[in-house]
């Protein structure tokens, strides 16, 4: 028991090691996500989104981009809205802003200018239909030039000299190629040259996206906002506009907090390279093993999840250096900044997985407690039962959502995809559904439907979810309940903050004493912190050589002195047998990634032994008697803490014997009550068979007996016969015992007339009073009730 007690010890203090390491890091990776965002980001998105999507086409016209429905609503918002957004050349008093340069809010620094791009599609016209323009795809997009083709609004440019990226709209997804125009760095010249784009029909009936792209920055917080606004022209004619803002900080040091960031992204990639160079090691020695735990997966994710946002955080630094000197270099052309917006939502889409595992992997540490052991044991024990709960689940929800899409998807938004309607269906599950649609768009299918959708999932199968975690925690918590009691992580906490030695104790009474310390306020302090009257004693005569239990100057430096030493000497004992722990356990890892290490109790002997030898090779500079105390003290601790457990123990077994003998007498007191009431039926139904046999006995007895006195009075009539032979006797009686007779045999009474009559009693013969007449008849003794 001691043996496991130490090597649980162990292996906590080891697991407590390695959860401080890996807080740190924790630490680092959130002040590395959480420096990269701020809430100006979401008020920036919101100011320009606001001023491009919000504000109405005209004073008599209140539809926005938002609300665009054709062609001409198009063009009415580039030439106004968009026109007024993006060049700001005057204050409010009409006064002029610097020339060539436009500022958004008055703050907001217009990069570059501008840039209008459409895709179109070919015309694939056919004997039957003169012109069809079909859906965009990649395969049918339109290359050739038309217009006045003498532009790049007019010839088409291929997606490698764009530099840059596909987007995907409400429709399809869109290449980066196509036909753009790069407007001007004033209103006047912008106008000018949407207006002539305009009257040459840049747009026609294959245009299928335009996209107007535009870059601003605010030096006040460091952010750039890039922008981008999409219009689409589907096939079936109309428009749909969609819209995305991206703020993204890519200037990264500029202030003290930019560059302590930086000290942490540099700690980051030393805690990740520590990291690399443990995984691969045990991996290395474990093999395929080392993946059967779930927590070992998680350590690779994360490690491999790290070094793809470092690659990408390079990567995205060399990129906005080129921007920017292309940007610096021509002010009038158009920056590039989507690749690297995208670069810098990926990597923040990266960071924000890296942070929710970190965080998950947290209970790793603490199912070390049995309580929140719980939680996982439950998960771990029900998956089973959660996957094939899992599969009749989504073939149920799968069979309505493809129901409910063939059946709404023509006239309900909720509905009008198959992914749309798994998520809708999900927000049926969670309420949050507008029952009124789909009963309008069927009234008869709608309503059946959703109500049977509701009873199979929402009532029956969301329940049985429900009951196979609830009992199987009821399993786990019962389970854990009978599991012997270990060492966990918050007993070695308290143990390592209130674990405090003697030596301390006594350095702290001399520190607060200064330069005079007797007896008495020695001895009071000390027993405040838990030492005996033996310990305080034998210190005190140790240092005090007059005897005038008070220390003097050169008493108390010498004190000083010894306790020092010895204060110094455990603690590079203990350094050193941690040390011990770290090699024996780096060689002996288990799958798990932190097994218990294989030391044995008796290394502490070892270490004791090394320590003494180490001390014995320093000569006089720590001495003997600190050596033999302290393997005293520790020797002690151990019997103390052997002892504790042993009656630990013994109270569990006492209490457990306590618990069996009361139930014990409660069983031999329920058995008791059961034979008590088994015997007093028996009892009573004997009771009453007896009764009803011997009041038989008695009536058959009653009736010979009459018979006999009707026979005798006629033998009195006549004369006998001397010479005839002697009847035999009327009347023969076997013998029964006396209580038969007493308790069945009824009171015959006299009547006036001479003859005996049989009354009936009221009351019980048995309880009524008799008088026995004694006689014998045929040789037995006859008993005869009187009055």
């Amino acid at each position: 028991m001691e043996d496991s007690d130490s090597s649980r010890e162990r292996y906590l203090r080891n697991v407590l090691r390695e959860m401080v390491t890996y807080i740190a890091f924790l630490i680092t990776v959130c002040i590395l996500t959480y420096g990269m965002v701020s809430a100006n980001m979401y008020y920036y998105t919101k100011v320009m989104s606001q001023l491009f999507l919000d504000t109405p086409l005209s004073a008599g016209d209140p539809s926005s981009f938002r609300s665009l429905s054709t062609m001409e609503d198009f063009w009415k918002f580039t030439e106004g809205p968009f026109l007024k957004g993006m060049y700001w050349e005057v204050w409010y008093n009409n006064k002029s802003l610097p020339e060539n340069q436009s500022l958004i809010y008055y703050e907001n620094l217009l990069l570059g200018v501008p840039r209008l791009r459409q895709v179109k599609v070919r015309n694939e016209s056919e004997r039957e239909i003169q012109d069809c323009y079909n859906m965009y795809t990649p395969s049918n997009e339109d290359t050739a030039s038309f217009g006045p083709k003498n532009g790049t609004a007019w010839v088409y440019t291929a997606e490698s000299e764009m530099a840059g990226s596909g987007y995907w709209g409400q429709i399809s997804k869109y290449g980066a190629g196509g036909y753009y125009q790069d407007l001007s760095r004033t209103r006047e010249e912008s106008a000018t040259q949407l207006q002539f784009l305009k009257d040459h029909l840049w747009l026609d009936r294959g245009t299928r996206a335009v996209f107007l792209d535009f870059s601003v920055y605010n030096g006040n917080i460091n952010l750039f906002c890039i922008a981008r606004l999409l219009v689409e022209f589907p096939a079936t004619g109309g428009v749909l506009t969609s819209w995305q803002f991206q703020t993204v900080r890519l200037i990264r040091y500029v202030s003290s907090w930019d560059y302590f960031v930086g000290l942490c992204e540099v700690a980051f990639c030393i805690f990740i390279l520590y990291y690399v160079v443990e995984e691969v090691l045990e991996i290395h020695i474990h093999r395929l093993h080392y993946f059967k735990n779930l927590w070992n997966c998680l350590d690779v994710l994360i490690v491999v999840l790290s070094v793809v946002a470092i690659i990408m955080n390079v990567t995205r630094t060399a990129m906005v250096g080129d921007r920017m000197k292309g940007l610096l270099e021509n002010h009038s052309a158009h920056p590039s900044f989507e690749a690297l917006a995208t670069l810098q939502v990926q990597f923040n889409n990266v960071a924000a997985v890296i942070v929710f595992f970190s965080w998950v992997k947290l209970f790793k540490f603490i199912n070390f407690n049995k309580t929140m052991s719980q939680l996982s044991g439950t998960m771990s024990r029900c998956a089973k039962d959660l996957v094939g709960f899992a599969i009749m689940f989504f073939i149920i929800f799968l069979a309505y959502a493809q129901l409910a899409y063939l059946v709404f998807g023509t006239q309900v938004n909720d509905f009008s995809t198959f992914q749309a309607s798994i998520f809708t269906q999900f927000r049926i599950i969670l309420r949050d559904f507008e029952f009124s649609e789909i009963e309008e768009s069927n009234p008869v299918l709608g309503p059946i439907y959703f109500t049977t959708f509701v009873f199979f999932i929402v009532f029956i199968l969301m329940n049985m979810f429900l009951a196979i975690i609830n009992d199987t925690y009821s399993e786990v918590k019962a389970d854990m309940s009978q599991q012997r009691s270990e060492m966990e992580m918050t007993d070695l906490i308290k143990k390592l903050r209130l674990k405090k030695t003697a030596v301390d104790d006594i350095s702290d009474s001399l520190r607060q004493a200064g330069g005079k310390l007797n007896f008495d306020e020695l001895r009071q302090d000390l027993k405040g912190k838990g030492h005996t009257d033996a310990e305080i004693q034998a210190i005190f005569a140790k240092y005090d050589h007059d005897g005038d239990q008070e220390l003097t100057e050169n008493e108390h430096q010498q004190m000083r002195d010894d306790l020092e030493k010895e204060r110094m000497f455990s603690v590079s004992l203990l350094a050193r047998q941690e040390d011990l722990d770290l090699e024996r356990n780096s060689l002996t890892r288990a799958t798990s990634g932190r097994s218990f290490p294989r030391t044995q109790d008796d290394s502490e002997e070892d270490d004791d032994e090394d320590s003494g030898h180490s001390s014995r090779r320093r000569g006089s500079s720590s001495g003997g008697s600190p050596t033999k105390s302290f393997k005293l003290v520790r020797r002690v601790d151990r019997m103390e803490h052997s002892i504790g457990s042993i009656v630990s123990k013994i109270d569990a077994v006492i209490v457990k014997l306590e618990t069996m003998e009361r139930a014990k007498l409660k069983r031999r007191d329920v058995l008791s009550r059961l034979l008590d009431g088994v015997m007093e039926d028996e009892r009573l139904s004997r009771d009453t068979d007896v009764h009803r046999e011997m009041e038989r006995l008695v009536r058959e007895e009653l009736e010979r007996w009459e018979s006999d006195d009707v026979v005798s009075q006629a033998s009195h009539a006549q004369p006998a016969t001397p010479s005839g032979p002697r009847p035999p006797p009327l009347l023969t009686l076997h013998r029964r015992p006396r209580h038969q007779h007493q308790r069945e045999r009824p009171c015959v009474r006299s009547q006036p007339d001479g003859r005996k009559k049989n009354t009936p009693l009221e009351t019980p013969l048995y309880k009524q009073p008799r008088h026995f007449l004694t006689y014998y008849k045929g040789g037995d003794k006859i008993k005869k009730c009187t009055e």
